[in-house]
């Protein structure tokens, strides 16, 4: 058996032209949808990712604004800016990059930003509109994890998914969603005695743990599906997930490549919350 690829790119399109398409109909009422990006300090990887944010926004007739401020910004500073963009009626989506450099209070940062304005899904207030399915916004990575699901027609009720990493970011909203579609959830981590035993048993495995070849072939149940949130570099700097792509695609039925899998629809989940901000904004 060789898995079929869940090609995240070719849906990430997909999501990007629906985006447009809702975009234009709002800035021919007036409407210009705009997200501002606040990018504090000089992470390489963050510069990286907000490039990327900007470049898929303007793709879609959407404005990103990206504010950079040093590494010493004092906190205060940092949630007045927030405050201000949140009183800002032409600002729609507020996003903040993570990692925030090491004096500042992410929780807190994050908590600042209005609800309805939290295109991330990092807020209290939509993890809480999840749990209890109310309007809100979920968080991009597993938004994007289950439309690629849902790309595929895999009918979740009565599966068994195993949700390796814990996060706010990714594991528990990734088992929340789970849950909401009636597939029983095991949440793991990295160090659970003897993970094979879990994974094994699991008809959906989202790995998202950022340790390189984490899952392996041993490890998954035959034609199981196995979507690689994780993003590292292996020994020879090549950009790799959790998964043991080699091995796995070979005992899978359905598999996630890395790059071109979770990455790219993480990103189109940000436009598309983005577009939906304003378009709640607009009524």
């Amino acid at each position: 058996m060789t898995a079929q690829l869940i090609d995240g790119n070719a849906l990430a399109r997909q999501i990007r032209a629906d985006v447009s398409g809702r975009t234009a109909a709002l800035k021919a009422r007036g409407i210009q949808p705009t997200l501002a990006i606040v990018l504090v300090g000089d992470d390489p990887a963050s510069q990286v990712y907000v490039k990327h944010k900007v470049n898929d926004s303007s793709e879609t007739g959407l404005v990103a604004n990206l504010e950079r401020y040093p590494a010493d910004m004092a906190e205060a500073d940092l949630l007045a800016r927030i405050h201000a963009l949140n009183d800002d009626p032409a600002v729609h989506g507020i996003l903040v990059q993570l990692p925030l450099p090491k004096h500042m209070d992410s929780h807190q940062v994050i908590e600042a930003i209005s609800p309805a304005k939290d295109v991330d899904g990092f807020h209290v207030a939509s993890a809480g509109a999840l749990m209890v399915g109310q309007p809100g916004f979920w968080p991009c990575t597993p938004h994007g994890c289950m439309k690629m699901l849902e790309s595929i027609g895999y009918d979740l009720r009565g599966k068994h998914a195993v949700v390796i990493g814990r996060s706010n970011i990714v594991g528990k909203p990734m088992a929340m969603m789970l849950l909401a579609q009636n597939a029983t959830v095991t949440i793991c981590h990295s160090a659970t005695a003897d993970l094979g035993a879990m994974t094994r048993q699991a008809d959906v495995v989202v790995a998202a743990v950022g340790k390189v070849n984490l899952l392996t072939a041993d490890m998954v149940k035959p034609g199981a599906v196995v979507i690689d949130v994780g993003m590292n570099r292996n020994a020879e700097g090549k950009l790799c997930g959790d998964v043991d792509f080699a091995g796995v695609k070979e005992v899978a039925g359905w598999i996630t490549p890395v790059p071109g899998g979770v990455g790219p629809m993480t990103r189109a989940m940000l436009l598309a919350n983005t577009l939906e901000a304003a378009e709640r904004a607009a009524g």
